[in-house]
């Protein structure tokens, strides 16, 4: 979880800058970065700050003089992204819960410059041999086109050669089915893994003859 962090609290500061330069009327521009230790719930991280050239930027996420980050705001950090809530929703939900004035256009901002790294976590290249792989599905309800939708999170945790679990992939879809997991596997077989020692799945009709 630390290096998923210290992804997002970077990419969250780097859309806040964009956005402060992009409303600064003054001849203002990047200009570097410097680095500071935040203790987390997940240890300590290494934090690359942005910096502007003239020293008027002031992140949100991540004050200049704070360099601890309780329990509550790290996971509050990691999940902003996934809710699903409105820019406006969000913004209130972080002036309410800590203080922090957060326009929703910084907000835009901030998750625009975190897809791609999320892109790149979901295709990242895996091991090719995992002794145990557990394959489940959470569902849960959202709000889309002004209905609301169930839909299934596909879950895969591996645990590599040496011990170490690894969250492989999260995959959405409307429904939990056999089908849908044999596209997950196929995914997983195109980033590199060939062999499953043992795979933990619920009973699926029609899962073990499909692969």
């Amino acid at each position: 979880m630390a290096p998923l962090l210290k992804r997002i609290l970077e990419a969250g500061m780097q859309g806040e800058l964009q956005a402060h330069l992009d409303s600064d009327e003054s001849a203002n521009r990047r200009n570097g970065k410097m680095s500071k230790g935040v203790k987390t719930s997940f240890g300590k991280v290494v934090i690359e700050t942005p910096r502007d050239r003239n020293s008027t930027f002031e992140p949100q996420i991540l004050p200049k003089r704070k360099t601890v980050l309780g329990e509550a705001l790290d996971h509050k950090v990691i999940s902003l992204y996934s809710y699903g809530m409105s820019y406006n929703d969000i913004a209130k939900h972080l002036d309410e819960l800590y203080g922090l004035t957060v326009a929703p256009s910084t907000l835009t901002a901030i998750t625009d410059s975190i897809i791609e790294d999320v892109k790149a976590w979901q295709s990242r290249p895996l091991e090719s041999v995992y002794p145990f792989v557990w394959l489940d599905a959470i569902h849960y309800k959202v709000k889309e086109a002004g209905s609301i939708k169930t839909k299934a999170v596909h879950c895969l945790l591996g645990v590599g050669r040496d011990g170490t679990k690894d969250l492989l992939g999260l995959y959405i879809n409307e429904t939990e089915g056999a089908k849908f997991w044999l596209q997950v596997l196929s995914d997983l077989q195109n980033r590199g893994v060939t062999d499953i020692l043992i795979a933990c799945i619920d009973n699926l009709k029609g899962f073990a003859g499909s692969h």
